[in-house]
């Protein structure tokens, strides 16, 4: 005879399966291996911020186990007590240091530090528990202290720039900034100008410093020329020559005396007014006669033929 269930109990098995199995499947999850055997050890802590869980346990960054429960231990105030799964191949030494570290986001991992010493913990020991310095901790010893004097330096400079910038001083300068800044526009175009002749002014100076070597050689032939001219002059006597000079000085001032004197003759024709005009009267007369003899010439010349 065929035995029969009721639908109850099929009911009741059916959930009592999916439980098992939504429960192996969370562990699964979270990393937990219910088939695999592991040992548990202990390590206290007093601060886990970030420690969740399953959180994994790693040797060098190879995981060996993971964070099996957390729990506040009421009879040592302060302290947390964090037991963690290792494999059960893990032989831990003695002196091992389970060290919490926390990244930059804010999660946190166990890393173990092993020793190196032959005596090895018994399952269920507790282990050294510390904790590493997170990055947020190094920037509140290390930067926090000297972000005070930076942030009221801060503010100096903004109370600084904050003048500069209200400054009239400062309008005026970029004023004048402008119009420096014009003036090199205009220099640049001026000496762009400059730079496009410079090939014919390279032209002019070659023909300039031609003229200029000429120039040098003919100086330099009338140095030559000065120089023999001086020789000459050294070479000439100088005093008879001036003596010379003064003689014929001395002649030429007799003359002139002899010359605006009336006793001589010269001096007669040329300061006597009387005597001019008698000789320019006769000289007339002399003009006029000749003019009528070649006028009239049988007047004065008779010829008789016998």
């Amino acid at each position: 005879m065929k035995k029969k269930y009721s639908k109850e109990l099929v009911i009741g098995l059916s959930v009592i399966a999916m439980m098992l199995i939504l429960i192996f499947g969370i562990d699964y999850l979270k990393g937990i291996n219910v088939f695999k055997a592991s040992n548990y050890y202990y390590a206290s802590y007093t601060n886990v911020a970030g420690l969740a869980q399953s959180a994994p346990v790693t040797i060098n960054g190879y995981k060996v186990g993971l964070v099996r429960e957390i729990n506040y231990e009421y009879d040592n105030p302060g302290h947390v007590k964090v037991e963690m799964s290792l494999d059960k191949k893990l032989r831990v030494p003695q002196g091992t240091k389970a060290v919490l570290v926390c990244d930059m986001l804010g999660t946190a991992t166990i890393q173990l530090e092993m020793a190196h010493n032959n005596n090895f913990h018994n399952v269920g020991d507790m282990l050294i528990g510390e904790t590493a310095p997170g990055l947020l901790d190094g920037v509140q010893k290390d930067v926090m202290p000297s972000l005070g004097s930076v942030m009221e330096k801060l503010d100096s400079l903004l109370s600084a720039l904050n003048y500069i910038a209200t400054n009239p001083a400062l309008t005026n300068a970029v004023n004048r900034l402008d119009d420096i800044m014009a003036n090199v526009e205009t220099s640049s175009a001026n000496l762009d100008r400059t730079m496009r002749s410079m090939p014919s002014i390279a032209s002019d100076a070659g023909v300039t410093m031609k003229n200029v070597t000429e120039i040098s050689k003919n100086l330099h032939s009338i140095s030559s020329d000065l120089s023999e001219v001086s020789a000459q002059l050294k070479s000439t006597p100088i005093d008879s020559t001036l003596n010379n000079v003064y003689q014929i000085t001395e002649s030429l001032g007799d003359m002139t005396r002899k010359l605006n004197s009336t006793n001589s003759s010269l001096g007669l024709l040329l300061n006597d007014r009387g005597l001019y005009d008698n000789l320019n009267g006769s000289a007339a007369s002399l003009d006029s006669l000749l003019r009528d003899v070649k006028k009239n010439p049988k007047r004065y010349i008779s010829i008789k033929l016998l």
